[in-house]
């Protein structure tokens, strides 16, 4: 096979895998991930089964790779969010990456549901997600360790009864941080999600309508709980 025939069928595989990856997140959107069908999403295409389990063999493959894009696509604009303010603060840096996040995830709803909603039934995430989706939390973790080398972080109460999970937390994530940074930092991930999720899931209804000033004061005070000068 000449190498003009192996680029030509290169870049028809690249093609036919975006189409199926565009098929079912619009099936995401319509159905739920836990609906997802491989057969659905050939039919959609025009395509036999057959076919499309060449590309994905199957279901969970399919939606291995739709959550790592998402979690990419998440991670690309967090980080451009801080490239953005990199001559900020570490504090202006940290509210400007928790509000790439939201942006995010109100342009990506179902995406965002599919990485931090429920989990899919029967599907377990594979160790190849963990990489894509560690990029905002490497992000916020380097923030905070900027702030540590350099004005320094405020200091952080540890009860004693979570000191020895606090320092497996750094051990595990951050050796050269604060034990009580670290378990601050674990908090102040999930706090962040769970802010984005109530106000994508509807959760903020008829309680928070000016969105997003309560979100960047939100943000600002888990800069605050993270010690950040």
């Amino acid at each position: 096979m000449t190498s003009t025939a192996r680029g030509a069928r290169a870049r028809a595989r690249i093609e036919v895998t975006a189409a199926i990856k565009e098929e079912a997140r619009r099936q995401l959107a319509a159905e739920g991930a836990a609906r997802l069908s491989l057969r659905a999403v050939a039919r959609e295409l025009g395509m036999v089964s057959s076919a499309l389990y060449r590309y994905f063999p199957s279901r969970d493959d399919l939606l291995t790779a739709l959550i790592i894009d998402a979690y990419d696509s998440l991670g690309e604009a967090a980080e451009a969010a801080h490239a953005a303010a990199a001559q900020e603060g570490p504090r202006q840096r940290w509210v400007a990456v928790c509000a790439a996040v939201r942006r995010w995830a109100l342009a990506h709803p179902h995406e965002y549901a599919l990485i931090y909603g429920s989990p899919v039934p029967g599907y377990h995430a594979p160790e190849t997600t963990v990489p894509a989706a560690a990029r905002v939390g490497l992000l916020l973790i380097g923030i905070v360790r900027d702030a540590h080398r350099g004005p320094g972080l405020a200091d952080l109460p540890l009860p004693a009864d979570l000191r020895p999970e606090a320092e497996r937390l750094v051990a595990d994530l951050a050796p050269d941080l604060p034990p009580a940074a670290g378990a601050a930092l674990v908090a102040a991930w999930a706090q962040l999600y769970g802010l984005v999720g109530f106000e994508l899931f509807g959760q903020f209804h008829r309680v928070v309508e000016d969105r997003e000033p309560f979100f960047r004061h939100a943000a600002t005070r888990l800069a605050d709980q993270v010690g950040l000068p």
